[in-house]
């Protein structure tokens, strides 16, 4: 999966053994995961509709969010960087990463660009261990 916005693929493993292969990845690139929005649930809860497993994980690394919203302190209105882990109808698990520089790249400043780069880095790693 690749757009404008984000970058993913396909997994060989179950909803839930993606949801902590991701979360443990994720950790060893210094990530913490700050939400986790059941989709699925909500849907299921607010409107009575059935959907299969989608999950937003919502992944924060402290060091680089510090330093991005101490160069711009507004930029909190594009973190943290989502993570989406999804089953389709036919029962595969697609995880996908928003792309860090495709967002940040919304922001006139060339303060975040690097670590827009590092922060995208880290998750491409991310990926690609999964």
């Amino acid at each position: 999966m690749e757009s404008k916005f984000g970058f993913g693929k396909p997994v060989e493993l179950t909803f839930d053994a993606a949801i902590t292969k991701v979360t443990a990845e994720l950790s060893a690139e210094g990530f913490g995961v700050l939400s986790d929005i059941d989709v699925a649930a909500t849907m299921k809860k607010k409107l009575d509709k059935d959907m299969p497993p989608y999950r937003i994980l919502g992944a924060c690394n402290p060091v680089l969010a510090h330093k991005a919203i101490s160069a711009i302190p507004d930029i909190g209105l594009l973190l943290p960087c989502n993570v989406l882990v999804r089953e389709d109808a036919s029962g595969k698990v697609n995880v996908s990463f928003m792309d860090p520089a495709s967002v940040l790249g919304l922001v006139d400043d060339p303060a975040v660009v690097p670590l827009a780069a590092e922060v995208k880095a880290k998750l491409v790693r991310v990926l690609n261990a999964l």
